[in-house]
């Protein structure tokens, strides 16, 4: 099989088979997003605030800023003034409980062949002792090596490792409010010292830990630097596969810094969203697709996966309730029609701030592996 950049996809990764996504950083002290609509229905009915109302609770760094949101509002009630940052000393504290060997031995339970660990998100936290410091935020980063003892872990039961970086978007660089897509593409960081920091933290990552996944999300600061530092990548991990997220039009994101440039783009998504038109882009950098709940086209030719947490979101949402979770049932049934269209199944789960994994998203995963083993 064919990847959309041209390069033979690897075998390993060719054949239909589940992912574990897992999204766990320090959004899971707050760990709260509005519940009840999914980011497809958002994008259709509430396009232009969609990046606030979205349940997805790794974004509340961003949606507590926003004057007037429900996450803004709940923050002040409940914290005051209090900065997002300062929730880092209780999630450092609580994520001393983690267990790599738990986890490592859930995803065997579950059936699944790997699993792409979140080193990064977009609060800018990093989950390991980076070496490269972060200018705006000196020491913005764990002691603890989160992602080697996963990496550890995992391996040693025969699964492959993934990492997943915020490439595109970090808040520590550039935390202008985003409420739609014209304004998250207008904020990735596209400043020298972002270029920098970024594209020697993706090196750090793939030395350390050489991830058979390296899953990239939003964009990429700049474009030069994206061949360069794929190469580097397939030089260090052969047989290593990345998503399709690599955009790296920085002209493009500098230009919707301007108010009526970012307009114009809203309004155009705004009515391909209404629509429900979606068209398969091209994607030079890709191994495979990545589907997000929905959100993409499934590709005719090429290796595809399709992500999307049990519930509504992929941090953990203390706002969801158990009809907001898939059944067990339903991750079966998304599972056998994903993969009988060649499709990868990358499924998310949320984790408490100590490494708690709910009962609510155990029960599927777990009879989805029994389904698995026959």
């Amino acid at each position: 099989m064919i990847g959309p950049n041209g390069r033979p996809c690897p075998e390993w990764f060719a054949k239909p088979q589940l992912g574990i996504f897992i999204h766990w950083g320090m959004f899971t002290i707050p760990a709260w997003a509005p519940r009840g609509r999914a980011i497809h229905e958002l994008h259709g009915d509430d396009y232009y605030m969609s990046a606030v109302m979205t349940p997805y609770s790794e974004w509340y760094d961003n949606a507590v800023r926003v004057e007037g949101s429900e996450t803004r509002k709940r923050h002040l009630e409940l914290y005051g003034d209090k900065p997002y940052k300062d929730f880092f000393p209780e999630f450092d504290a609580q994520s001393q409980k983690f267990n790599a060997d738990e986890w490592a031995d859930f995803f065997v339970e579950c059936g699944a062949t790997h699993c792409v660990f979140v080193t990064k998100h977009h609060d800018g936290l990093c989950l390991w002792p980076t070496e490269v410091e972060n200018p705006h935020r000196p020491g913005w980063h764990t002691e603890r090596d989160f992602v080697g003892e996963l990496a550890d872990a995992v391996r040693a039961r025969g699964l492959r490792f993934g990492l997943y970086y915020s490439g595109g978007l970090d808040w520590t660089f550039r935390d202008t409010p985003i409420a739609n897509l014209g304004d998250m593409f207008a904020c990735v960081p596209t400043e020298q010292d972002y270029r920098d920091y970024a594209l020697a933290q993706a090196k750090e990552l793939i030395d350390r830990y050489k991830p058979s996944i390296f899953w990239n999300d939003i964009a990429w600061p700049n474009g030069e630097d994206v061949p360069v530092l794929l190469d580097y990548y397939y030089k260090a991990v052969p047989d290593g596969v990345t998503n399709d997220r690599w955009l790296g039009a920085h002209d493009f994101f500098n230009s919707l810094r301007h108010d009526e440039t970012r307009k114009g783009f809203n309004d155009m998504m705004k009515e391909r969203s209404a629509g429900g038109a979606q068209e398969e882009t091209p994607a030079p950098y890709a191994d495979y697709r990545c589907v997000e709940f929905g959100l993409g086209v499934v590709p005719r030719e090429h290796k595809w996966e399709a992500c999307r947490g049990l519930g509504l979101g992929f941090g953990y949402n203390s706002a969801e309730i158990p009809e907001d979770y898939m059944t067990s049932g339903e991750v079966i049934a998304l599972y056998k029609d994903v993969t009988s269209k060649r499709g990868n199944l990358l499924i998310n789960i949320g984790p408490l701030a100590d490494g708690t994994i709910p009962d609510l998203q155990k029960a599927p995963l777990r009879a989805l592996g029994q389904y698995l083993k026959g």
